[in-house]
């Protein structure tokens, strides 16, 4: 609360993102959704429409839309974002702007500091250089991001791999660095936010997906983006040899047509593309094993809803994924763009059923309720009103019960 003579009113808060969309844009609903309403006043400014939209106004929330805040690099529509921005950001509106994703994150600081709004957060859920582009590339958005760092009051950073990647590059003073997690519905079980692996669950979902009950299921969930490397999961499956196992995409994005084709002219094994759907978490019990393929990450909220499900887990060893899949214990780590390796530790993990189920199961133990809604409603408060860190508490390094 911010109080102004005998007038107390909630602090305003800005939550700009390029798309309300994918793993940012859940983690960014979930925490305007989660801060008490009587202390904090949040709009979520949104470059385009989604499906979260509908859910952000029925919780409450105030959307705007911004047509001109768009994901591809174009000076013209970046530099009438930048203005709308400003103007949405007029001096007295808001108390706080926090933006999410890369060019969001560019357009909304600039403008919240060319407004004077008094405090800038910003949230990293990666980055957007990696080791795949060209080094000139890549240190360009480096020298971007520092210079958004000067101007950053905190940045919170989604997982420890991340953290220490913006500490390691001098993205912003490690002093006003923080540390968060995802947040998901809750643990699965009776009554959860999300659904436990067991045979009803299970026959749910495979129903749902149009999937035998008796097929060998990898699944995977993510946009059909160059990140996702959806291309390499299929190549993955390919090298396995296993005609018998179904592999699930659960996802769209601007490499859908490729993928289709890719998938058309690979008949076996067969790879079901489900496109996106609002009931991922309903979906995931489908899966004997999920995989993750991506070139590059921040700590995807699915491998946690995955985990949290019971399913055993193969990721690439991208950023902050080894947070929550520590080989050969919660899971397994496979090098990103080696699609051979991914098939290997899948083929594991079909092979060694005792093996997954107990990586499987200190997954889900560790995990307890590190990653729950109200830790990120703390470090959103904390953030917001300048108070200490809050960090999401690191797994034990051995399993619970030694």
């Amino acid at each position: 609360m911010i109080a102004s003579g005998a007038v107390t009113r909630p602090l305003r808060v800005a939550t700009i993102i390029t798309r309300l969309e994918g793993g940012a844009g859940v983690l960014a609903l979930r925490g305007a959704q989660a801060l008490d309403p009587d202390r904090f006043q949040v709009t979520i400014i949104a470059g385009s429409s989604s499906r979260l939209l509908p859910e952000a106004r029925a919780a409450g929330l105030a959307v705007i839309v911004e047509p001109s805040l768009q994901h591809p690099i174009g000076p013209g529509n970046d530099l009438l974002a930048l203005r709308r921005l400003r103007s949405l950001a007029v001096p007295g509106r808001f108390d706080v702007v926090h933006t999410h994703t890369a060019k969001a994150g560019a357009l909304g600081r600039l403008a919240a500091r060319r407004a004077g709004v008094p405090r800038i957060v910003h949230t990293y859920h990666g980055f957007p250089f990696h080791e795949f582009q060209s080094a000139g590339r890549r240190g360009a958005y480096v020298a971007i991001e520092r210079r958004l760092g000067r101007i950053t009051d905190v940045a919170l950073c989604v997982g420890t791999g991340v953290a220490v990647e913006a500490v390691r590059r001098g993205l912003i003073a490690p002093e006003r660095i923080r540390t968060i997690g995802v947040a998901v519905d809750g643990p699965a079980g009776p009554g959860a936010g999300l659904p436990a692996r067991d045979p009803v669950a299970r026959e749910r979902a495979r129903r749902a997906l149009g999937l035998p009950p008796d097929a060998t299921v990898v699944g995977a969930v993510g946009r059909l983006t160059y990140q996702k490397a959806p291309e390499d999961f299929l190549a993955a499956l390919a090298r396995l040899g296993r005609p018998e196992v179904t592999g699930v995409w659960v996802g769209d994005g601007e490499l859908a047509r490729r993928i289709r084709r890719l998938t058309a002219a690979r008949p076996s094994p067969r790879v079901v593309l489900a496109g996106e759907r609002a009931d991922v978490t309903a979906l995931l019990p489908a899966f004997d094993v999920f995989a993750l393929s991506s070139r590059y990450e921040g700590l995807p909220t699915v491998v946690v809803e995955a985990m949290m499900c019971g399913l055993p887990v193969v990721a690439t060893a991208v950023n902050a994924v080894a947070d929550v899949v520590v080989p050969g214990v919660t899971g397994l780590l496979v090098p990103p763009q080696r699609p051979d390796q991914l098939a290997g530790a899948i083929g594991y993990l079909l092979d060694s059923p005792a093996a997954a189920a107990r990586m499987a199961a200190t997954a889900r133990a560790r995990l307890g309720d590190r990653f729950g809604v109200p830790a990120l409603a703390e470090a959103l408060a904390a953030a917001y009103l300048g108070g200490p860190a809050v960090t999401v508490p690191q797994p034990a390094l051995t399993p619970p019960g030694t």
